[in-house]
């Protein structure tokens, strides 16, 4: 009985499993079904979606393309109306879509465009028949500027008849700032390509999976295996009808939709690929929301589910923080490739910059040079031409110093040579440089100088010359003509009596500068760019290196400017006083005991009793002519010109007793100087006044300057050992030498002077000029050769570094190398014999001056 209860209940048990397995492959049957009806309608949504947007994309195109064109007959318009229509297009600017405006008139070939340069319809293909709007455009082409470009051109009538011709250069990276960023999720691909060449014009932004878009249609054949026949001809038809087209083909191993959308009538097309799991994604999310759905009415499941859930969770958090990670990365690479674009750029910019600085004295010493070659008989223009081109010579050398500058700046291998140097020499050789460009252009070059206690200070003169050059010429370029530049030597509150505290002002009332330029203009490679100073040439070097010396040398440099009023850069310094003692014994060779200072202000006067004080020298000072008192026992008076002029200068020389020397403190060029000349014991000082710079003057005026021992020192009997493999270099030294009574034996690297020293007879040569990179053996190793021979010279003779290596960590290595001294390239005479001066009087056991 049991047994066929538990039988039938086997029984029973079996048709209601068979039931719910029916129920449920009837239900799965159904689901399934379902889902598949939903996929198929997701996908054919999708394909409508994607329709919809190749067709709104389309539309922003040809709505581009159409505004192009409007712009074009309304520019063509004004051209109509305008008086000079070349003239006018020479003033058209260009824009974010107009790379070139160019017109032609009518019956020639040849017209001009907004960048000043000559055009032709040349290059330009209208064959292929498109038109926007009326107006033919022209095959896709790459332009000037490295873009695929293209062309429209329209008539330009007046008073209804046809004056010429309208072309417009339009560039495609306008057309992909007004694309959407993608579709699909991005995972489309989307190229603009030329119907006519059926060139690739444009991948726009957020397109693709590649990082690098296809060239041409044949290209994108190629690199997608598309072979079939059949599309080819479908899409040549395309092509040729102006009608869109898509079809199906895996592109890379992956089912894709393809498709090729026409524009403007078939003059572009859109090509791409949308891949099919992209466009079925929605279908399948649907369906497996349904699968969850059925998953959850069962209970023996429900545990499963919510494991499956929180796995899931995990899942999307690792993902989430894997696509940030991601994102990261991508942003630092697009950052770095940001970066290297701006490097690349700023080069570009430098090398175009530098390119030009160089040409620019480089021309002035070879036309000097050509006209010296020509005027050869005429001395009075060969020492001009020679003093031209040895200023261009010097200028060329400056160019070349500020990169070597950069080079060494952000290596952070400057180091600074201070010496002993005289303010005075400092703003003479400015003013010789800057006054000539200030002049050239009409300006007014103003020099200062007040508060000063000591004009003999010690710190890098090289470097304090290189500051005031940069900030002066800077303001030179950026001033417009008739404008005025001042340059004042701030004497400021001592810190420490053994320091002078100076600040350096230039102001100009020049075109100014954007408080947005202002945060950068310290940058390298920086300068500001208007519609007026991006006429003037730089190579953005030099407020880069000023700031990095004045800081160097522990000092400040700070700038305000406001635009179309001027700038002021302030420079403050602290350089180490260096008392000058000999200065009373000049005085007292040439009986000047007591000095009258008459005009100018207050402060002048006190500024000439200052840097006076230190010489035993009594100056008295009147503010005019009548107020000078006990002239009789004065044996130099100065008086300020720009305050007293001609009358006062009448007033004075009628006070002095006869044969007193009379000097007008005026400023370069001043006016009226030369009838006050005529006076009789009248002469010049330039302004701003400074003690060394009278010394100079009263030394001219005597004809009686005694001669430093530097200049004094000659070379006259000396023989020397050089070493120089540049032929030109070698003839240079040695006409130099001969000169001065020497003579120069040459070697044409370092071995064969190593050997022409070990045969040499015993004081056959006095010293030995060593270049340093030379082939076979360079300098150093001929030195150190040269102190290893077994001979009794060897150990004593000197040995002078003579190259272009100019570094301080140069001139270090060749001592290391067993070098006296180190005399840089290009060869400076004077600093030749000072050197040799030393290096005898330090042998005989005097002390180093």
């Amino acid at each position: 009985m049991n047994e066929k209860g538990r039988a039938r209940k086997k029984a029973g048990g079996f048709p209601l499993l068979l039931a719910i397995i029916v129920i449920f492959g009837i239900f799965g049957a159904i689901v399934f079904s379902v889902s598949q009806k939903i996929s198929r309608e997701m996908s054919e949504s999708a394909i409508q979606n994607l329709s919809e947007s190749l067709d709104l994309i389309q539309s922003t195109i040809e709505a581009i393309l159409q505004s192009e064109a409007e712009f074009q007959k309304t520019i063509a318009k004004e051209i109509g109306r305008a008086s000079d229509p070349e003239a006018y297009i020479r003033t058209c600017e260009r824009n974010d879509f107009v790379a070139k405006m160019s017109f032609i008139l009518s019956g020639h070939t040849e017209g001009v465009s907004n960048n000043g340069e000559r055009f032709t319809e040349e290059g330009i293909d209208f064959s292929a028949g498109g038109t926007v709007a009326g107006l033919p455009v022209s095959q896709s082409y790459v332009n000037h500027m490295g873009t695929w470009s293209y062309t429209m051109k329209c008539p330009v009538e007046r008073n209804g008849q046809s004056i010429g011709t309208l072309y417009i250069e339009y560039v495609y990276d306008y057309i992909d700032q007004s694309l959407p960023d993608g579709f699909y999720n991005k995972q489309a691909s989307l190229y603009i390509m030329d119907s006519k060449s059926q060139r690739f014009v444009l991948k726009p932004k957020g397109m693709g999976m590649r990082s690098a878009g296809h060239l041409n249609l044949t290209d994108f054949y190629r690199a997608n295996s598309i072979q079939e026949a059949d599309i080819k001809a479908e899409v040549e038809d395309c092509l040729l009808n102006g009608r869109n087209v898509l079809f199906y083909h895996d592109i890379r191993q992956v089912d894709a939709l393809n498709y090729m959308w026409a524009v403007n009538g078939g003059t572009i097309f859109l090509v791409g690929y949308v891949p099919v799991e992209a466009i079925q994604q929605e279908g399948r999310t649907v369906n497996h929301n349904i699968a969850t759905v059925v998953i959850s009415l069962l209970a023996a499941f429900s545990l499963c589910i919510v494991v499956y859930y929180l796995n899931w969770r995990q899942q999307d958090k690792v993902r989430q923080e894997r696509e940030a990670e991601r994102r990261l990365h991508a942003q630092q690479l697009s950052e770095a490739l940001r970066a290297a674009q701006i490097a690349s750029e700023s080069k570009t910019t430098f090398l175009s910059n530098m390119s030009h600085d160089i040409r620019t004295p480089m021309n002035a010493v070879l036309g000097f040079t050509t006209l010296l070659a020509r005027d050869a008989e005429d001395p009075a223009k060969v020492r001009e031409y020679t003093k031209k081109i040895t200023a261009s010579g010097q200028h060329l050398l400056s160019l070349i110093n500020d990169v070597l500058d950069v080079s060494k700046i952000e290596s952070g291998k400057v180091v600074l040579n201070p010496e002993r140097f005289a303010l005075n020499d400092v703003i003479s050789s400015v003013d010789a440089i800057i006054q000539p460009m200030a002049k050239a252009k009409g300006q007014e070059f103003h020099q200062e100088m007040t508060g000063l206690r000591h004009e003999y200070l010690v710190g890098d003169e090289t470097r304090i010359n290189q500051i005031l050059i940069n900030l002066l010429s800077n303001a030179v370029k950026y001033t417009p003509e008739g404008g005025k530049i001042w340059l004042r030597i701030i004497g400021l509150g001592q810190r420490s009596s053994q320091y002078e505290h100076i600040c350096i002002e230039v102001e100009d009332t020049g075109y100014g500068m954007t408080p947005e330029y202002l945060e950068t203009i310290f940058d390298a490679f920086t300068r500001a760019e208007n519609s007026t100073t991006n006429k003037v040439q730089g190579t953005g070097l030099g407020m880069a290196i000023t700031k990095s010396i004045v800081e160097l040398m522990g000092g400040t440099i700070e700038v305000t400017s406001q635009v179309d009023k001027g700038s002021l850069f302030r420079v403050e310094l602290e350089l180490r006083i260096l008392e000058e003692t000999a200065d009373r014994q000049f005085w007292e060779q040439r009986g000047i005991s007591c000095i009258l200072a008459v005009g100018g202000d207050t402060e002048s006067r006190e500024n000439i009793l200052a840097l006076m004080g230190n010489t035993g020298v009594r100056v008295d000072t009147a503010a005019t002519a009548k107020e000078a008192h006990n002239t009789e026992n004065c044996q130099l008076a100065l008086l300020d010109w720009e305050t007293g002029g001609m009358p006062e200068a009448r007033a004075l020389r009628a006070v002095l007793p006869e044969g007193v020397l009379l000097l007008l403190l005026a400023e370069y060029d001043a006016e009226g100087l030369e009838e006050a000349l005529r006076l009789g014991s009248i002469d010049t000082l330039t302004k701003p006044f400074f003690a060394s710079a009278l010394r100079v003057k009263i030394q001219e005026l005597q004809k009686s300057e005694p001669q430093s021992p530097e200049k004094g020192y000659t070379l006259d009997g000396m023989r020397f050992l050089a070493a120089e493999d540049n032929e030109i270099n070698a003839e240079i030294l040695t006409e130099l030498l001969e000169l001065e009574g020497a003579a120069c034996e040459i070697a044409e690297n370092g071995l064969l002077a190593l050997e022409r020293f070990r045969s040499s007879e015993k004081g056959e040569f006095d010293a030995i000029l060593m270049d340093v990179q030379m082939p076979v053996m360079n300098g150093h190793e001929a030195a150190r050769a040269i102190r290893a021979l077994d001979r009794e010279e060897a150990g004593g003779i000197p040995i002078i570094a003579m190259t272009a290596n100019a570094f301080a960590e140069d001139e270090k290595a060749a001592l290391d190398a067993g070098m006296d001294a180190h005399v840089p390239k290009p060869l400076d005479i004077e600093a030749l014999k000072k050197v040799i001066r030393q290096l005898k009087q330090r042998k005989e056991g005097l002390d180093q001056i």
